[in-house]
C-alpha cells in the first residue's frame, strides 16, 4: 500500500527532529554523558507530543462526531447502547461507513435497525466493523479477519485500492485516542445477518 499513516508520519518528523538536536549535541563541547542526556530527553519529548496529539484527537466516538459525516453512524452505536464500549482503552479499528454508506442501503433498513425489537442485529453489525485492536494501513494485508462481533472480514488489496467484503476504503488512518479509523463506502453485513428479514 501507498498510504502513509498520520501517525508514521509524526514519528518520522520527530525522528529528524531527534536526529538534529543529537546532531548538534555532537558538535558542542558536551561530553557524551550530556549527549545520552539530549537523546533521551528528545525521545521522551517526542512521546509526550504524540500522547498530547492522540488525547487531542479524542475517542473513536468523539472523532466520528465531531467529523460530521457519519451521524448515521453515530446514532446507530448510542441506538445499539456501543458508545461507551468504543469510548474504551481500546485499542480498536473501525472501518466507519459514512452517511452516503447507510443512505444506499435498501429503503427502510436503517429504520428498522433502530427499532428497539432489533438492537441484536444492529449490535452484530456495527461491532463487525470493529476489530480489537489497532492497524494502521501500513499492516493492511489481504485475508480474512476476526472481527468484534466475531465473524471474519475479508480484506483485499489491489494496488492502491482496498477493500473490505465488498466496500472500498476511501480514507486511512484517522486516529483517535484509543485506536484508529479506516473510511468505507458501504456498510459491511455479517453473513450471520439476513437483512430483508427485518423489513418484515
Amino acid at each position: 500500500m501507498k498510504y502513509r499513516s498520520k501517525s508514521m508520519t509524526r514519528r518520522f518528523a520527530a525522528g529528524i527532529a531527534a536526529g538534529t538536536l543529537v546532531l548538534a549535541a555532537c558538535g558542542s563541547d558536551s561530553n557524551d554523558a550530556d549527549d545520552a542526556d539530549t537523546s533521551e530527553e528528545t525521545a521522551d519529548e517526542s512521546g509526550e507530543a504524540a500522547s498530547a496529539d492522540e488525547a487531542a484527537a479524542g475517542t473513536i466516538v468523539d472523532v466520528a462526531v465531531a467529523a460530521g459525516t457519519f451521524e448515521t453512524l453515530v446514532a446507530a452505536v448510542t441506538a445499539a447502547d456501543l458508545a461507551e464500549t468504543l469510548s474504551a482503552e481500546g485499542p480498536y479499528t473501525v472501518f466507519a461507513p459514512t452517511d452516503e454508506a447507510f443512505a444506499a442501503l435498501p429503503e427502510g433498513l436503517v429504520d428498522a435497525l433502530l427499532l428497539p425489537e432489533n438492537v441484536d442485529a444492529l449490535t452484530a453489525i456495527l461491532t463487525y466493523h470493529v476489530l480489537d485492536a489497532e492497524v494502521p494501513s501500513s499492516d493492511v494485508a489481504p485475508g480474512d479477519v476476526e472481527t468484534l462481533q466475531g465473524e471474519a472480514i475479508t480484506i483485499g488489496v489491489d494496488g492502491d485500492t482496498v477493500t473490505v467484503n465488498d466496500a472500498t476504503v476511501t480514507a486511512v488512518d484517522v486516529e483517535a485516542s484509543n485506536g484508529v479509523i479506516h473510511v468505507i463506502d458501504g456498510v459491511l453485513v455479517p453473513p450471520s445477518i439476513d437483512p430483508s428479514a427485518l423489513l418484515g
